[in-house]
């Protein structure tokens, strides 16, 4: 494995496997303490009104769009929990999308001078959820474009194949296609949006590698924003799969409005090809 320097969290391996591979897990990175503050936050999120049920929401949207979804109330055990944007306004989140290591770690695998945050995201996957979450890229969804951008994933549990380890198509990152946003249940492109339509790699993986990792808190994923990526359900009747992720650009990205992807507010005061920096979507390293 290659040397790290001195108080690095990322080793010159860790980023030359982020570029050939698309993911790199890195083991350990993620103090108690952080993990302890996010884990509150997440748990006082659920218990709010602000929480969204993606298993209801994502399909009655797919539903609305003609999609066949096969898991219905009447068979749905657990549940699958998501939101996005939860630093605007709970410090727990901001804190850790700022002052945590995964701003650094996302500089130092970027091969960037500086970071913005784009959004983060919690995602929960209760015991029994039988809901899978399709493959996707995430710059279909982001109001971004450049080479530089990328997603970090923080599990709060142990994380296995039974309990909904992501998997990742490995080299997907290089590909030349574009793909349409889907609604994460199905692999139904969104309305009115752009690009090929995933293939669902569920079912089919010839010809195609995927990597996955069985992880523990402390650990994260970090994975390049056109890196192909899904999970299966959780199976286990006793485990969670908690996990908050944040996304990250770096100099390169500039802003690029995806047609039938639904903006953020701040996309109103902001033009096409501009640099990412506005104060919701703050430079978070090197940090003043």
């Amino acid at each position: 494995m290659g040397k790290k320097a001195p108080g690095s969290l990322v080793s010159d391996a860790d980023i030359e496997n982020f570029w050939r591979d698309g993911v790199v897990c890195l083991r350990g990175v993620i103090p108690q303490s952080w993990r302890d503050s996010v884990a509150e936050a997440v748990e006082d999120w659920l218990s709010s009104p602000d929480c969204l049920d993606f298993t209801a929401y994502g399909t009655d949207m797919a539903r609305a769009a003609g999609a066949e979804v096969l898991i219905d109330a009447g068979t749905r055990r657990g549940r699958f929990y998501s939101g996005t944007d939860h630093w605007t306004s709970r410090q727990a989140f901001r804190d850790l999308a700022t002052r945590s290591p995964l701003a650094e770690i996302a500089a130092r695998l970027l091969k960037s001078n500086k970071v913005n945050l784009y959004e983060d995201s919690i995602l929960v996957k209760e015991p029994g959820t039988l809901e899978k979450t399709a493959f996707h890229q995430d710059i279909a969804y982001f109001h971004a474009e450049g080479a530089q951008i990328c997603t970090t994933w923080m599990p709060l549990d142990p994380v296995t194949v039974e309990t909904g380890a992501l998997k990742f198509i490995r080299g997907s990152h290089r590909w030349k296609a574009r793909y349409r946003p889907n609604f994460f249940i199905t692999e139904l492109p969104m309305p009115d949006t752009e690009g090929e339509a995933v293939p669902d790699f569920h079912k089919d993986r010839r010809n195609h590698e995927i990597l996955s990792f069985v992880t523990e808190p402390g650990d994260i994923t970090v994975h390049h924003a056109r890196t192909i990526h899904g999970a299966d359900g959780n199976a286990s009747t006793d485990i969670r799969r908690r996990a908050v992720s944040v996304r990250y650009c770096g100099d390169d990205a500039r802003y690029r409005f995806r047609k039938g992807v639904p903006r953020k507010p701040h996309h109103d005061q902001v033009a096409e090809g501009d640099v990412m920096d506005h104060p919701d979507c703050p430079v978070v390293w090197p940090l003043s």
